[in-house]
């Protein structure tokens, strides 16, 4: 079975290296690829937050890990790359929820997009409340505590 994905856009900010935290100031403009129409943000701007598919472009196939401390905190337990949110995965996919800022016609800016300027999206969806949890988030103690500092 082959898979043949491509980008339709790329993050632009002044983020240059994928640092763990500190991503609260940071605002994303997401330009659309060459060739991609501008009628494919028709309307995005009537939703208020969209669903980033991206690319970590930038992780070594020799730092993808199947478990372990996250962020490789010791204080943490070991736990396997689906139960954490690391860049290091097996595909190499990133998702964010954002807050969508403003959009022209072949741009939109975004704020909580934990991406580096130059990451390839491979696909935008608008959030709909309709496909939010039903029922209360759980998780770990030691998750609040990793992302303390992260927005």
């Amino acid at each position: 079975m082959e898979i043949v994905l491509y980008p339709v856009a790329t993050v632009r900010n002044t983020r240059l290296a994928p640092i763990d935290d500190d991503w609260g100031g940071i605002l994303s403009e997401i330009e659309l690829s060459e060739g991609m129409p501008a009628e494919v943000f028709q309307s995005i701007g009537d939703f208020s937050h969209l669903e980033i598919i991206y690319y970590f472009n930038q992780v070594d196939d020799k730092s993808i890990a199947l478990s372990g401390h996250p962020r490789g905190n010791p204080d943490y337990p070991l736990v396997g790359i689906f139960a954490q949110r690391k860049k290091d995965r097996p595909n190499k996919l990133g998702l964010a929820t954002v807050e969508l800022v403003s959009c022209s016609a072949t741009t939109i800016t975004v704020r909580n997009l934990d991406a580096i300027d130059g990451t390839p999206v491979l696909d935008i969806k608008p959030v709909f409340r309709e496909f939010e949890p039903k029922t209360p988030i759980r998780q770990p103690d030691w998750v609040g505590d990793l992302m303390k500092h992260y927005w």
